[in-house]
């Protein structure tokens, strides 16, 4: 498999879709903690970009919450609590006394999770949306394939949010 130069993992120029999109969320999930590495908690909690109030901190706890649900609840049907309930409604705030490494591992957690349930699935199975996320979607039910596209999308968005974040945290640039 071929890597970048900061050592992510490069998606594999042909295969089939599950692989391909499993690829590709994994990159941007790659990217993700490469933005937030060599961090410390201040700078993970600097809302850097005005007048904005996001911060890195903020951005993986967002994807954490993320993760939880749209493979558990959704595709996995399961009743589960937010991740870090004190962080808004949308995940977005930073919780007090909660550090960079322990979001992260929260994160990593949830991506297991998610890999773990979606594992022996198909990219036509489906999962059960909310009255509100229905509303939005036009339909109560969204196929896993649905899913990982939502995902990278979602994780290409802020990832784009977290390369300006951190420029103005530290200058660091890439990736």
């Amino acid at each position: 498999m071929a890597t970048t130069p900061d050592g992510r993992t490069v998606p594999p120029p042909r295969g089939d879709e599950r692989t391909m999109l499993e690829s590709w969320l994994d990159l941007h999930r790659a990217t993700l903690v490469l933005k937030c590495e060599g961090l410390d908690d201040a700078q993970a909690r600097t809302a850097s970009v005005e007048p904005s109030r996001m911060t890195l901190l903020g951005l993986v706890q967002h994807l954490a919450e993320v993760e939880r649900t749209w493979f558990q609840r959704v595709f996995a049907a399961r009743e589960v609590p937010r991740v870090h309930p004190e962080s808004g409604a949308d995940g977005f705030a930073p919780v007090p006394g909660l550090t960079l490494e322990r979001a992260l591992a929260d994160w990593r957690a949830e991506v297991e999770r998610g890999r773990a349930l979606t594992a022996d699935a198909g990219l036509d199975d489906l999962g059960v949306l909310s009255t509100e996320n229905a509303q939005v979607v036009g339909g109560e039910e969204v196929s896993l394939r649905w899913i990982l596209v939502h995902l990278i999308e979602e994780y290409a968005r802020h990832n784009g949010h977290a390369d300006l974040l951190r420029e103005r945290v530290d200058g660091r640039v890439g990736a």
